[in-house]
Parts: C-alpha cells; structure tokens; sequence
C-alpha cells in the first residue's frame, strides 16, 4: 500500500519519530504498571522525569506540570476553576478553538461575562498591539486568553506583548501552545503567563490521551473531578497539592512514556531545528499551493510570523468535496471549520469553511510530489 502523503499535522502530527514507537512499545511491555499505585516506582519515576523535560523544554523549572488526557480537559480544569464573577471581562483571540468558546458559552450562562476579541488587522492578520493597549485600558482585563498560533490559518501571537500588558492589570492569562509547544522554543518562566496549555500528540510529537497545562501555580483552582489520587488517601477532600489536585484517577503510563520519548528526542533533535525544518516544509507547501489558480490561499502578511498551516479555497468546489478528491488521490488534509468557527467567521469562510493542509518536520519530497499530482488532477478535471 502506498504511503498517503499526509497534511493534516494540525491535527495530530505523523508519523512520530522513530523513539516514540519503540520507546512505548519497550516501556509498556516492561514497566507499563500505574503511577503512585505501589512499591514499584519505575512509573513514577517515568512520570516526574517527563515533568522535569517539558520544565526544561519551556526555560522555567519553577513552575508545576499537569497532566490531563487531553487540552480540551486541561482548558475546562483552567476556566472552570478559576474564581470567575459577573462582569469580569475576558478577551481572547480571534482565531480560538471549541476547547475554549464552548467552555466560556456555558460560563455565560452562569455569569453576565463581557467576551472581548483582542485586535487583529484583517488583512495581514497581525495583532495590533496599540490598539490592544487601548483596549485594556478601555475596560480592564480580568482573564485573557490567546491560541499561540491558529490552527486555520496558523498565524503567530505576539504572547509575551500582550500578557506584559494585560499582567499590568493583574489579569490570568491563559495561552493554548497546541500548535506550537516543542515547535516554538517560548520562555515561560516569566509570572505573566498563569496557566499555558498543550497536547502532546500535536507538535510534541508524542500519542494521544497526554496533555496537560503549565502552571505557577499562584492560583488555587477548584477541581473538574475528584476521586483517588494515589496520595492522602484518609482524606476526604481532593489534595491541595500541585499536580495531585488535578490528575484524578490513573495516569495513561503509555502515553506519559511516549511523551517522555518525544521530548527527548525534541532535546536531542533541537527545537529550533525542528522548526527550521517545518519552515521550509511549510514554503514548499506555499510554493505548490501558489502554481494553481483555482486555489485562493488564506495567508498572513509575509511579516507576521506562523506556523505550518494553510487555509484555501478551491474555486467551483466545497471544501469537503475536494477533501474526499485528495484523499482518494492519496494526499489527507482537513477541510470545514476545524473546529474553530469564530476564526472563519473572522476570516470571511464561514459557513463553509475551508481546505486545511499543514506540515511537519517528517513531510518529505514524495508528500509534495503527490500532492502535485492530485492538484493537477483538480485542475485538470475542473
């Protein structure tokens, strides 16, 4: 069977590299037993080790890792435990996932809340930073929370800008790295960020059902679920402790292996390598995109920094009807909304939403030679 020329890494990257496969594979046949839950304490030596790797990753051993199965949960654990009132007012971005709308659509209905979009130019899709001082000074921000890069359009943020500034109202700030943690080499050392989220199976290059956010862990958050915690067993209430509070039930030991994997192989590879190498990736991926005329691509000005995703347009066809020709044309890609409605409403494509191709540091000449071939049987049949 041939190889399907993959580009849809913004949804989850693959393949992983090679020591992730093996790491687990290896782990789990000898050590996979439960973390905390006895005498043998390979598991939790594995499960502090990973925490001390992502510290290291992101410059700021100081701050507490917790582990969730997934953003999504991590998002909820955040916003729905922090000590939010009526009135408070929350920005965020313009291009932010369900993960995080759903979960301030239901806090609405609890709250008379004011969701603010911070400023961004709609045609070079940069964030405007002057308007985004005038914004905070207009109404004082109480939370603010930014998607690091789009997973539609893959725009960067300017974080360390604008939660300088929002800090300097003694707002929380919340950042969404699942497209750019172990991408980006971020420095989160600093108090401006509270809580910074991730998903390992994304540009971690870990598996699914690891996940998790980053915390200075200044702030107490009432927990999303109690039960066991391998610790303090004779009481009745969840621990205060950091990550204990928050890592409920048994820990998924095989992706926290592979996850440790991934990292390691992150160290080893060099972060700035691996994004150099997406970068170029990403280019090609431009280049290819740019040679037909039929394709409209959704793109921020050359100044604005991103990541490997691009959004398009294909003249005369939906979007999924031209997912379902590439895909039987041996190339995968994402196409609708992506679950970030409020980022197409943004950018003009919704309902319809669009064809999302992004890359990795694994994408190599073959993928983009498929992808040629079925663009020009697009074109050449449309």
């Amino acid at each position: 069977m041939d190889r399907t020329a993959y580009f849809n890494n913004a949804a989850t990257t693959f393949p992983k590299p090679e020591e992730v496969y093996s790491f687990i594979d290896k782990y789990y046949r000898e050590s996979g037993v439960n973390s905390g839950r006895g005498q043998n304490n390979s598991a939790s030596k594995l499960t502090q080790d990973t925490r001390y790797l992502m510290l290291e990753l992101f410059h700021c051993p100081a701050k507490k890792v917790v582990f969730t199965p997934s953003a999504t949960e991590a998002i909820n654990i955040i916003l729905q435990g922090l000590p939010i009132s009526d009135n408070y007012n929350i920005y965020v971005s313009p291009f932010e996932h369900n993960a995080v709308t759903r979960v301030l659509n239901y806090l609405q209905g609890l709250y008379k809340l004011n969701i603010i979009t911070l400023s961004v130019n709609e045609k070079g899709l940069a964030y405007d930073l002057e308007k985004t001082n005038y914004q905070f000074a207009e109404n004082k921000p109480n939370i603010v929370i930014i998607s690091h890069a789009s997973n539609v359009c893959g725009v960067v943020a300017p974080i360390k800008d604008i939660c300088a500034m929002s800090h300097q109202y003694g707002s929380i700030n919340v950042i969404d790295m699942c497209q750019t943690a172990g991408l980006i080499d971020t420095d989160l050392s600093s108090n401006i960020y509270d809580f910074v989220v991730f998903a390992g199976h994304k540009t971690l290059y870990a598996t699914f059902g690891i996940a998790g956010f980053i915390s200075n862990g200044d702030i107490k958050l009432k927990p999303l679920i109690y039960g066991g915690t391998g610790i303090d067993s004779a009481n009745p209430n969840v621990p205060d402790t950091i990550p204990e509070r928050y890592e409920i039930g048994s820990q998924n030991i095989m992706a926290i292996a592979g996850l440790y994997a991934a990292l390691n192989w992150i160290k080893k590879t060099g972060i700035d390598r691996i994004y150099a190498k997406e970068k170029e990736n990403h280019n090609k991926l431009i280049s290819v995109l740019s040679k037909y005329n039929n394709i409209k691509i959704i793109t921020p000005s050359v100044a604005t920094e991103t990541v490997g995703v691009v959004s398009c347009i294909f003249d005369g066809y939906s979007s999924d009807n031209i997912g379902q020709i590439l895909s039987e044309q041996g190339a995968e890609v994402r196409t609708g909304l992506h679950c970030a409605p409020s980022a197409h409403r943004f950018l003009g494509t919704y309902p319809a939403g669009t064809v999302r191709f992004s890359v990795s540091y694994f994408n190599t000449d073959d993928d983009f030679a498929k992808l040629r071939q079925a663009l020009d049987y697009i074109d050449e049949n449309s």
